[in-house]
């Protein structure tokens, strides 16, 4: 689900007024649409902000790290994830762990839809203040609910024969 609509012109606080805007007519159809009030699985995607990540003059390269998961972006040479599903690889939490910046995170898969989408348009030619804030907050949000995720209780294994204590 999409939380904005992408135009050619936008002002610095269309983005967020979208996203409030359709957040709040999803909340009235479904009570619980929005990913970042309660995540549907475990996190373990990743996604990289953009504009707090160093680059290329990173002494803890995540790329360096983790090749098969962590490349240059092209355009602004920083990191960027190029593949998904890593998150029990040593190497990969290496990378996350040891990022200075702080700026790899584990987000769920549809967290980190709406956090490409946004940073994309972020990063699109007129620079906006706004939907850079409006990610971080976003970011922040998903870090304290992705924490406060429990996996599904097992069952306790239940016995039908009888047992004697004595």
């Amino acid at each position: 689900m999409r939380y904005y609509l992408k135009t050619n012109q936008m002002s610095p606080f269309e983005g967020r007024q979208e996203y409030l805007m359709t957040k709040s007519i999803c909340s009235s159809i479904i009570p619980s649409i929005d990913p970042f009030d309660e995540p549907e699985c475990e996190a373990y995607d990743l996604f990289v902000n953009e504009f707090q990540c160093v680059g290329k003059g990173c002494p803890y390269s995540c790329v360096k790290r983790a090749p098969h998961a962590f490349s240059f972006s092209t355009e602004n040479a920083t990191a960027c994830v190029i593949s998904q599903g890593h998150s029990d690889d040593y190497l990969v939490q290496l990378a996350v762990g040891q990022c200075p910046r702080n700026c790899i995170h584990y987000v769920t898969p549809s967290q980190r839809e709406v956090l490409e989408d946004l940073l994309q348009s972020a990063l699109a030619a007129p620079y906006d203040i706004a939907e850079a804030a409006l990610l971080d907050s976003l970011i922040a949000k998903a870090r304290f609910e992705n924490n406060r995720y429990q996996k599904p209780k097992r069952k306790p294994k239940v016995s039908t024969e009888y047992v004697d204590w004595v």
